[in-house]
């Protein structure tokens, strides 16, 4: 007689739990959340914007376009100057309609400022807008 007694059964005992239909949930959600999310580009560098009473919230897909205090206009992070902007808004306006919205500085100048609009209307925008804060009361 063995001390050993032999079952003769493979019952090992572990059970294994399926991971697969999780990280499918997984990836189904999160490729709906990236779908869903919508992008808003902003011009790359933070602007004093002066406060207006009529300021009200625009559509979030637009060219936005920042006037720094010195002078620069910068698209997307980079500086674009006075002669990019005609280029850039005939460019981005054929894919779609897009409005332009203009960051102007409080210290800008206006000259400047009532060129970029112009270089906006000649590159083919037919709504240019200028972000303002909204005034608290």
């Amino acid at each position: 007689m063995g001390r050993f007694k032999d079952s003769g059964g493979d019952d090992s005992g572990d059970t294994a739990i399926d991971l697969s239909p999780m990280l499918d949930c997984i990836f189904i959600l999160l490729i709906f959340f990236i779908v869903t999310t919508s992008f808003v580009e902003e011009s790359g560098v933070e602007v004093d914007k002066p406060q207006a009473a009529s300021a009200s919230q625009l559509e979030k897909s637009s060219i936005i376009l920042a006037l720094t205090a010195k002078g620069e206009i910068v698209y997307g992070g980079r500086e674009i100057g006075i002669g990019g902007v005609q280029s850039l808004v005939r460019r981005l306006l054929q894919a779609e309609d897009l409005p332009v919205i203009i960051q102007a500085d409080g210290a800008s100048q206006s000259g400047l400022l009532m060129r970029v609009i112009d270089e906006a209307k000649l590159g083919g925008a037919a709504k240019v807008s200028l972000a303002a804060s909204a005034i608290k009361s």
